[in-house]
């Protein structure tokens, strides 16, 4: 026998125990710090995704639909291989694994990137360049004969690129997906494996939080990313003409991706020198916390998992599965949760859009709304839940109670945001009445069908461009060579003489409502937030102990099919439904010019008070049910009672 290599239960030799004991990967404490780190740049890619998903669509030109498919699709890969993360369990080098699906998930962060380095520069309608036989998108004078062109490139290479880039991003999400899968479950279950009993729910609380603060980084992230023009790395700022505010303004989306990718990459390397086995906390004589050094060699505390075969494991999982789908509470409490999970879906990848299009406001800012504004109050929520179970001991139907109660007050303040919002501004041929063709004021411009560089008139009315508004001159600024002001504009009548425009949408006139509007909706969510905790103390108290576990995994699977994969996908399609102009390039339809905004507004905050009614019923039926059990027991109780004594109590209780 070498001294390298010692039998499993041999003693070590003393000074390679003391190397163990001062080195950080055979502390539990460390882990659970390296893990919360992982969790938070895990959590802040999906986060920052959602973020952009907006910019995303401006870009390529995707509709909701796809946008919201994209946006779900990691679900696909976590959904097809969780059963195998079940079976295994503690089987594996748990923190190899997981450092390996952090890797996958860095790689996933770069192949998003990665239609932006293949893909040309951003090309946007009237194009602004320096060239001096540029019209600047304005309606030509009559004595120069031309027409002005459509200036979108319709290369076959430029064609071939933008086919490209949906599969890329999608298969950017499935290895998201994948490699996501192990990190959670692998790294909750190696702590609860070898942290004390003291300590686990401290740990285990740690990474909760550390799970919620990622997607508001991501947010937050996208703010400042979003600020950025898109192309920064292919051309100088002096050559970038478009403002932030303007409608056709895409953001740097891509450099997030890269920076995740590289905090990923970072945050993966310790799990290479973790051990398969870890010292377990104990208490020692004055009651601290220290590792067991002497239980090195030996198996964890718990195996999650029974000792079966692969194809054993798989026959039995649907008899287990279907066993706990059975029970009513479980099933009710969790299709609570579903309807929630899916409210929460829509919100997080498509209100950032609603915002920027219902309150004419920036990607950036409306970023900042939800990453520091509802995610925090929701993270809030769920620890008030969390420190009022623990605080108070409520049992099992006075938790099903407060989840009800809560709901109910969710769909009171979710109701008003049904009316805090403006119809669309007036555009020209396009809203309130669609014309066909060009008016009759500026047909004899010859406007590109595709043309898109609003302009609102001096008149109130918003136009497609300055040359569908017939301007035939411009008014640069001498230092910076932007437009400051369109005139002589032949469809713009002011007192009967051509009036003028300004570069940029009129916007929805909803500002005023965006105050309101964040208050109600930041309430919709902190109080949503504060069934979570006591609606999964419901589930664990409705199982079987032995079932707990694997009541979670089905529960998380459930999540991922009804929730997940489907309400982002359910959203874009109800809110391209509401276009009313779609974008135009190389003759297919792109992302969404217009959208009729009182149907944008009913149907998006209709969806969540949908789902918040779902859940209200379900969380109200679980609480009957439970009622109805205990009154069952009671009875029960009752009759015992009878039996033994032979004599009714008049009191109707057991202990006189």
């Amino acid at each position: 026998m070498t001294a390298g290599n010692p039998q499993p239960g041999a003693e070590l030799p003393q000074s390679t125990r003391h190397a163990r004991c001062r080195s950080p990967f055979y502390s539990i404490k460390f882990f659970v710090l390296c893990h919360s780190m992982l969790q938070l740049a895990m959590l802040l890619v999906s986060g920052y995704l959602k973020s952009s998903i907006s910019t995303i669509e401006r870009r390529y030109g995707f509709s909701s639909r796809e946008s919201g498919f994209l946006a779900s699709f990691n679900e696909v890969g976590n959904t097809l291989l969780i059963v195998f993360v079940s079976f295994f369990g503690s089987r594996v080098h748990r923190p190899r694994f997981i450092g390996g699906g952090a890797l996958v998930a860095s790689v996933a962060a770069l192949t998003m990137a990665l239609p932006h380095f293949i893909s040309g520069p951003y090309e946007y309608t009237d194009n602004i360049s320096q060239s001096k036989d540029d019209n600047f998108g304005l309606c030509p004078i009559a004595s120069i004969v031309r027409t002005p062109p459509s200036n979108q490139s319709c290369t076959q290479s430029e064609s071939q690129a933008q086919q490209g880039v949906y599969p890329l991003l999608l298969l950017g999400q499935l290895l998201l997906g994948i490699g996501c899968l192990p990190i959670q479950p692998f790294g909750i279950s190696y702590i609860d494996d070898y942290a004390s009993k003291k300590n686990s729910p401290l740990y285990l609380g740690i990474l909760l939080t550390a799970t919620a603060i990622g997607p508001a980084i991501g947010f937050l992230m996208g703010t400042s990313m979003l600020r950025v023009y898109v192309d920064i790395d292919k051309m100088s700022k002096d050559q970038i003409r478009l403002e932030g505010h303007d409608p056709r303004w895409v953001g740097a989306w891509w450099l997030g991706f890269v920076v995740a990718a590289s905090i990923l990459f970072l945050t993966s390397l310790p799990y290479l020198f973790f051990p398969r086995q870890m010292p377990i906390e104990v208490k020692n004589a004055t009651g601290d916390v220290s590792e067991n050094r002497a239980s090195e060699e030996k198996k964890p505390r718990d195996d999650p998992v029974p000792d079966l075969s692969l194809t054993q494991f798989l026959k039995s999982f649907p008899r287990i599965a279907l066993g706990i789908l059975r029970n009513p509470i479980f099933m009710l409490v969790v299709l609570a949760q579903v309807n929630l999970a899916a409210l929460v879906a829509g919100i997080a990848t498509f209100m950032s859009k609603f915002i920027e299009r219902q309150f004419t406001q920036t990607a950036s800012f409306s970023n900042i709304m939800i990453g520091g504004v509802n995610i925090p109050l929701a993270v809030l929520g769920i620890m008030l839940g969390g420190a009022l179970m623990r605080r108070l001991n409520i049992p099992t139907r006075r938790s099903a109670l407060i989840c009800t109660a809560a709901i109910l007050v969710c769909l009171l303040t979710a109701l008003p945001l049904l009316l805090l919002g403006c119809s669309t501004q007036r555009v020209a041929g396009i809203y309130p009445t669609k014309q066909n063709g060009s008016s009759a004021c500026s047909s004899g411009c010859s406007c590109p069908t595709e043309a898109f560089n609003p302009v609102c008139g001096s008149d109130g009315v918003e136009y497609l461009s300055p040359c569908h508004a017939g301007c035939k001159n411009i008014i640069l600024n001498d230092n910076t060579s932007k437009v400051l002001k369109y005139t002589d504009c032949g469809c713009i009548d002011v007192n009967g003489s051509y009036g003028s425009a300004l570069p940029g949408t009129c916007g929805s006139g909803c500002r005023d409502y965006l105050l309101p509007f964040m208050v109600f909706s930041a309430l919709t969510c902190f109080i949503a937030s504060l069934s979570q905790t006591p609606s999964y103390m419901i589930i664990l108290r409705s199982v079987k102990p032995e079932d707990k576990s694997f009541a979670v995994g089905v529960q998380y699977m459930l999540f991922r099919v009804l929730a997940f994969l489907p309400a982002p996908v359910l959203y874009g399609t109800a809110i391209d439904s509401t276009c009313i102009l779609w974008g135009k390039k190389c003759g297919r339809n792109t992302s969404c010019h217009y959208y009729n905004m009182d149907f944008f507004r009913q149907r998006f905050i209709g969806l969540q008070v949908f789902f918040i009614c779902g859940g209200f019923v379900c969380f109200l039926l679980a609480l009957l049910v439970l009622r109805h059990k205990e009154a069952q027991r009671d009875q029960q109780t009752e009759q015992k009672y009878t039996l033994v004594n032979g004599v009714k109590s008049p009191n109707n209780t057991v202990c006189q």
